[in-house]
């Protein structure tokens, strides 16, 4: 599964855009210098994400919206079309 649709799929289990739960996040406290536990211990608690889901929005609350560059581009399971994440909801990514 690519790191997009791990972000795609936290939509849809929740009903909010990555983008919103990264600012959901921030408003809580949750930047750069935050641990994992906690952020995970949150998106458990409220919106019953799991541990794969919930690291991949740890990334982009913590790190953003840019990922390496090791997938991207190839044709492996983990692939993702772009170094950028969508964060703004399924319905509106460019095509």
């Amino acid at each position: 599964m690519s790191f997009q649709a791990y972000l795609d799929a936290v939509e849809d289990k929740t009903g909010l855009t990555p983008r919103q739960l990264v600012d959901l996040a921030h408003e809580r406290g949750f930047d750069g210098t935050t641990k994992a536990g906690p952020i995970l211990e949150w998106l458990k608690e409220d919106y019953g994400l799991g541990r794969g889901h919930g690291m991949a929005m740890v990334h982009v609350i913590t790190k953003g919206p840019r990922i390496g560059t090791e997938h991207v581009g190839t044709d492996g399971t983990h692939r993702d079309e772009s170094d950028t994440l969508w964060l703004d909801g399924k319905a509106t990514k460019p095509v």
